[in-house]
């Protein structure tokens, strides 16, 4: 593999961060005249720019060190920074399978990113063979993997993931955001064996906090210096830092929501299987079904009048709606309303 700093941009590795007030300080408590705030009110502090409460959490809860872990404004924000930090606009390149979450191809876009475009088996798994042939390409310089994978639901096979660890010298991200619905082990157990890996996690997903916008990336110190070096000064707001950390202190909560939404989904998928007008329910290894109908249209229309949102991927997939698992009084109503039809 290549040494990090070999695959960083040149303005990156020279660029001066910004300062901020706090971090200057290193977290000291006393009389705050630095920083030109309001001395009055309940949320008149900017926040520590580095999280190091809620790191100190994740840090326990992962058996991960806080030097290993960087928080972000979501991980649409940490995939920006990694285009930022190892791509060359208008010049480097990253590598993607779809259909896959699409904010991959955005950040790149905006970043002036060439996306190569692997499109997955028909079983969505990745195509290995079509996949290597790039990889000796210098351009080349991230390959990124969503595994359970989005929209699609399925976990993506390790021995592939490893494959592509093994045989590319660029970083390898490895999107986790469905991971703890899944039997899948996790990647964060071979980020010491692999230097150029980054694994994203959030708690968005199965944490249930999807409005504080908290994302994790976990990889070698040296690639969270260089996250923090690009970051935005108070990416993390102390609201939603402390929101992250009353969800982080429920484990049991955690694991008993978890429990029902699993129940749920195998619930609702025996009586879709039942369903005259469901061609398939593709397998799902996260919160979620890919379902193809026979009529998704009608059946996507009929659902929405009835106050029922799901999402229409037929674009991607064919006449295919992704359906999320509800509470267990909103799956029953989706059923009563699908029976219906």
């Amino acid at each position: 593999m290549k040494n990090i700093h070999q695959l960083v941009r040149p303005n990156i590795l020279n660029l001066k961060p910004y300062s901020s007030a706090r971090g200057e300080s290193g977290g000291a408590e006393g009389i705050y005249l630095d920083a030109n705030e309001n001395p009055f009110g309940e949320n008149n502090r900017y926040p520590d720019p580095y999280q190091n409460i809620l790191k100190q959490k994740i840090s326990e809860l992962k058996d991960i060190l806080v030097e290993n872990i960087f928080i972000g404004n979501g991980s649409d924000e940490i995939i920006d920074h990694i285009y930022r930090i190892f791509c060359n606009p208008t010049k480097d390149k990253a590598m993607i399978f779809n259909p896959t979450f699409g904010m991959y191809q955005v950040a790149a876009d905006l970043n002036e990113v060439e996306i190569i475009d692997i499109p997955l088996t028909s079983d969505f798994q990745i195509n290995i063979k079509e996949a290597q042939k790039y990889f000796n390409d210098e351009h080349l310089k991230v390959v990124v993997i969503c595994t359970p994978n989005n929209p699609t639901g399925n976990d993506i096979r390790q021995q592939d993931i490893d494959f592509i660890l093994n045989n590319f010298n660029g970083i390898t991200v490895i999107d986790e955001a469905y991971i703890d619905f899944s039997r899948q082990e996790s990647y964060l157990n071979k980020l010491e064996q692999y230097p150029n890996l980054i694994v994203f996690q959030t708690l968005s997903k199965a944490w249930g906090l999807a409005g504080a916008r908290i994302g994790m990336a976990y990889a070698h110190a040296e690639i969270i210096q260089l996250l923090n070096k690009v970051k935005h000064p108070y990416n993390i707001s102390s609201l939603n830092q402390k929101a992250a950390l009353e969800v982080l202190n429920s484990t049991e909560e955690f694991e008993q929501r978890k429990a029902v939404i699993l129940s749920e989904k195998e619930k609702i998928r025996q009586e879709l299987e039942r369903l005259p007008f469901v061609i398939q329910i593709y397998p799902s290894d996260a919160n979620f079904f890919l379902v193809e109908f026979s009529d998704v249209d009608k059946i996507f229309t009929k659902l929405l009048k009835q106050g029922i949102i799901v999402r229409n991927q037929s674009a991607r997939i064919k006449n295919s709606l992704r359906i999320t698992i509800g509470t267990p009084e909103e799956n029953q109503k989706l059923l009563q309303i699908l029976k219906k039809l």
